[in-house]
């Protein structure tokens, strides 16, 4: 049976090589299109792929597309929590100011309390938006929802030449804080309240 199955040794490996030289030199090979030729070859190796497939039992394709329908889903399902995640940071703290109804006062004594608890990275988040809070009560900058904190120091650069340097740091620090995930020293924390100072003082 199982001889009878077995591919003829004939013709000979010459043979074979004589017989696919002169098939090659058919002109519709040449004449044909590389890319069509390239597309009738991915049809018969998927029309292959489906008529192997036709031989696996039925329970198997079960299995089968129970654990691809299984991993479609919970990428989707990761993929919308990131997506979510991210939605929900921007919302609650990518701006410097938000639509939070609060004051300057309110967010630079919640960032004074973050200091004596030793979260000096909320410390940096909510003295720097005191400090915008600040200036928004003084006039010296627009109450834009959705400011970012390098906008902000573009706006009191302006307002206050001689502490650019200062307010451009206090920005990288609070997008590094906010952002990047970066833990904030004490001292840091503290020069952004001490900035936030001198500049509700400054004309």
């Amino acid at each position: 049976m199982t001889a009878a199955l077995d591919p003829p040794l004939e013709p000979s490996a010459d043979d074979a090589r004589g017989l696919l030289r002169r098939e090659l030199a058919d002109p519709q090979y040449v004449d044909r299109d590389l890319v069509q030729r390239l597309l009738d070859w991915l049809g018969r190796t998927v029309d292959g792929t489906v008529d192997g497939a036709r031989d696996i039992p039925a329970l198997t394709w079960f299995a089968i597309t129970v654990v691809v329908v299984a991993l479609v889903g919970a990428l989707v399902y990761l993929a919308g929590r990131a997506r979510g995640s991210a939605h929900v940071e921007r919302d609650r703290g990518g701006a410097v100011l938000t639509d939070e109804v609060v004051t300057a006062a309110d967010l630079r004594a919640r960032a004074e309390r973050a200091m004596t608890e030793g979260r000096f990275g909320d410390a940096v988040v909510d003295g720097f938006r005191a400090l915008a809070r600040r200036q928004v009560e003084r006039g010296r900058l627009e109450d834009s929802p959705g400011v970012t904190a390098h906008e902000v120091a573009r706006t009191l650069a302006v307002e206050y030449p001689g502490h650019r340097e200062r307010t451009a740091a206090g920005a990288d620090l609070f997008d590094a804080v906010l952002y990047g995930d970066r833990p904030a020293t004490r001292d840091q924390a503290a020069a952004v309240l001490a900035l936030d100072v001198e500049l509700a003082g400054a004309r």
